[in-house]
């Protein structure tokens, strides 16, 4: 058996036949949910629970069925050591945005990403509730994206406006933040649910920029990180460092999304107002 990480590189065919296989998978995890949603059985926490593990129950059936040697980390099942030792990882949040979901909005996505060697390799992130499907491939002299839907990628290296719209938690934003949007020029506060929708406000020109510091798992930013990266938007941790997936501890707090026109100028007024100092800790 060749060992995990010095597996030979993936074929043309056998990426497109996994792309289409996580575009898939999201869409029907989303379908489902969708239709949970219509049948108004549930409401609430009881709402997002059944979306949650119909949607997971499905995604790690067809999973399994399809790729039994790959490792698999999802926010609703049981963690396993076993995926540590795998080359290729499934990194999945079968319903990102549960609060959203359950009080019946649009702002929730589906995740599905494959790593290759702890680096981002392939995603879909589905928005089922606005009919649309984001998609792209993250690896060398393989770089594509796309979306099933209405509207247009808008890609990294895109001019932005002088003052960029942040994209933000609706309820949750922490002190800094004000310091930090009043160091980047005060522009719209875009104020949205779902790690993965927010992330598709800036690629679907919506936003132009996402930084967000604690309460994050790998399954809430690796199939967005994937999609943007392809998309040529620059994504790091609050002090520039990229992230790494399919690690021991999944926790991934910090997350920032920008052009990389701004990269520079974003990293530091993360750290001039007081971001980096946000010592909460979340499990």
């Amino acid at each position: 058996m060749i060992p995990p990480m010095t597996q030979a590189p993936p074929t043309a065919e056998q990426i497109e036949a996994d792309l289409q296989f996580a575009i898939a998978v999201s869409q029907a995890a989303g379908e489902r949910a969708v239709s949970l949603r219509k049948m108004e059985r549930w409401e609430g926490k009881m709402l997002a629970d059944v979306g949650d593990q119909a949607c997971d129950g499905y995604v790690q059936g067809v999973l399994f069925g399809r790729y039994p040697m790959d490792g698999v980390l999802s926010e609703e099942t049981a963690d396993s050591p076993e995926r540590l030792g795998q080359h290729r990882a499934w990194i999945i949040d079968p319903l990102d945005g549960t609060k959203e979901y359950s009080s019946l909005r649009e702002d929730w996505a589906v995740h599905v990403a494959l790593t290759f060697g702890n680096e981002c390799g392939l995603a879909a992130v589905d928005l089922p509730a606005q009919d649309k499907t984001l998609y792209a491939v993250n690896l060398a002299g393989q770089e594509r994206v796309g979306l099933i839907g209405e509207g247009e990628i808008v890609r990294g290296d895109s001019p932005g406006p002088e003052i960029p719209r942040i994209a933000c938690s609706r309820s949750h934003t922490p002190p800094w933040m004000e310091k930090f949007h009043a160091a980047m020029g005060g522009g719209e506060l875009v104020r949205a649910g779902s790690v993965g929708n927010k992330v598709s406000l800036l690629l679907l020109g919506e936003a132009d920029l996402y930084v967000h510091k604690i309460g994050l798992k790998e399954w809430d930013t690796c199939a967005p990180e994937t999609i943007a990266r392809a998309a040529g938007w620059h994504v790091c941790k609050l002090r520039g460092e990229p992230h790494k997936y399919n690690q021991p501890n999944p926790v991934n707090h910090e997350l920032v999304v920008c052009r990389p026109a701004i990269a520079e100028k974003v990293i530091e007024m993360l750290a001039s107002c007081g971001a980096l100092e946000d010592k909460r800790s979340f499990k």
